[in-house]
């Protein structure tokens, strides 16, 4: 099909300039050895947390169908690799991107996976459907991100679950101010137009909205990156509505935040300000924007997302009923229990490190401490409780214990398997 025939939009233009900057300039940059990778997810909490952060009430299984949508370079085998008894489909419009994840598929034997050159919104010419989709970093690039998304949601099966990325708005306007400049000054991409382009950005004013970026994000030092965040021919971004307005026009509907507590308003120091009570009033969509507007620095948005037409699969855990005394608590591997410098009346605190702003940690009193320590990703908090003796009486010490596991969870500590619990799990309203 030549660039004059009739039946080509634009559309086919936006996603030619895409596959020709991804075949020109790969991205996640190339990489050749998983073995790292391979070790970290042969933990089998790992795999157990991951598990029940997409399904927190369905029993664990190693056996799902995933696709990987726009796999890049590596992420199709990641998943492969980390999931060895599941099998993976990585489709990506890049050829350069499809032979580097056929390399990887031939070094570490990956026979649970297959990899094809195909754009996102041809999901469905695959004929198959999938417990698992993963699409991070890849909708915001397509022309019509709402086509992708479809097209996805197509081949979910009904009671499978998504995990999504795209860019956040507010955190990246100092990205988009300098897309800008180069668009004005008719910067390309060639290797001595990056190379530029990096060496004039040692002249950026210091207060500029980029220059914190460009000192504290490792993504931001490699030429590969600065031509995927500058130069990227097509790139938008989302606030917390345009996001609900994403996924809700593409018959989904939101799961939770990958990282829930930065979009919180009662985890970190916005719950200790006078405008606290005003924001536990309004519905949870509505305190996510907010909080992403008073936070200012979310870059991307990660999170799960399920089929609208089955509204009670893949329910969230939830504290309203003692159901929650059957949820046995996963710690997560991201997380790590401080014990100096700690505030008055703490016995330790709780930080993960995947959070970027200071203010999201947890201090944990004596009591609390014993029961943090007596999570082992087999017994439930009814067993925990029952094996550390506490004073008080027992409602006391469920009341106590309730509110202490509910604020791991929300502070992104722990994840629940909730599929033995007694009490029927519940969605989050949105």
């Amino acid at each position: 099909m030549t660039d004059h025939d009739p039946f080509r939009g634009a559309n086919d233009g936006i996603r030619d300039a895409v596959q020709a900057f991804y075949d020109q300039h790969p991205y996640p940059p190339p990489v050749d050895d998983l073995e790292g990778y391979r070790r970290r997810w042969q933990d089998d909490g790992r795999r157990r947390a991951d598990f029940h952060l997409h399904w927190p009430a369905k029993a664990y299984r190693t056996d799902v169908q995933v696709l990987v949508a726009g796999c890049g370079t590596s992420q199709a085998a990641k998943h492969a690799l980390r999931q060895p008894a599941s099998h993976v489909v990585g489709i990506d419009l890049s050829a350069t991107s499809v032979r580097r994840s056929e390399a990887l598929k031939r070094k570490y034997s990956l026979a649970n996976l297959e990899v094809y050159q195909l754009p996102v919104e041809r999901a469905g010419e695959l004929g198959r459907r999938f417990d698992k989709v993963v699409c991070t970093g890849v909708l915001h690039h397509l022309p019509a991100p709402m086509e992708g998304l479809r097209a996805l949601r197509a081949v979910l099966q009904p009671d499978g679950a998504m995990h999504l990325m795209v860019y956040a708005a507010y955190g990246r306007i100092g990205v988009y101010m300098l897309q800008e400049y180069c668009r004005r000054l008719g910067i390309g991409h060639s290797g001595k137009e990056i190379r530029d382009l990096a060496a004039t950005l040692t002249a950026l004013p210091r207060h500029h909205p980029l220059a914190r970026l460009l000192g504290e994000s490792p993504d931001f030092q490699r030429s590969d990156a600065l031509a995927d965040a500058l130069l990227n021919p097509q790139d938008r971004a989302y606030s917390v509505p345009q996001l609900f307005e994403l996924i809700e026009g593409c018959g989904l509907r939101f799961g939770r935040w990958i990282r829930q507590a930065p979009y919180l308003a009662h985890c970190g120091r916005l719950a200790a300000t006078p405008h606290a009570a005003r924001l536990a009033t309004l519905p949870p969509r509505e305190q996510y924007a907010a909080v992403e507007l008073f936070r200012g620095t979310i870059l991307r948005h990660s999170l799960t997302a399920y089929r609208d037409d089955i509204p009670d699969a893949n329910p969230l855990p939830h504290f309203t009923a003692d159901g929650w005394l059957d949820y046995v608590p996963i710690r997560l591997p991201e997380t790590i229990c401080l014990q100096e410098r700690l505030p008055p009346g703490a016995a330790a605190v709780l930080i993960h490190q995947g959070h970027t702003d200071r203010d999201l940690f947890l201090p944990i009193d004596q009591e609390q401490r014993r029961w943090y320590d007596a999570i082992d990703g087999r017994h439930t908090i009814g067993e925990i409780l029952g094996s550390v003796a506490a004073p008080g009486g027992r409602s006391r010490h469920h009341a106590r214990a309730r509110g202490f596991f509910e604020r791991l969870w929300c502070w992104d500590q722990v994840l629940f398997d909730a599929s033995g619990g007694s009490g029927e799990a519940e969605g989050q309203p949105v």
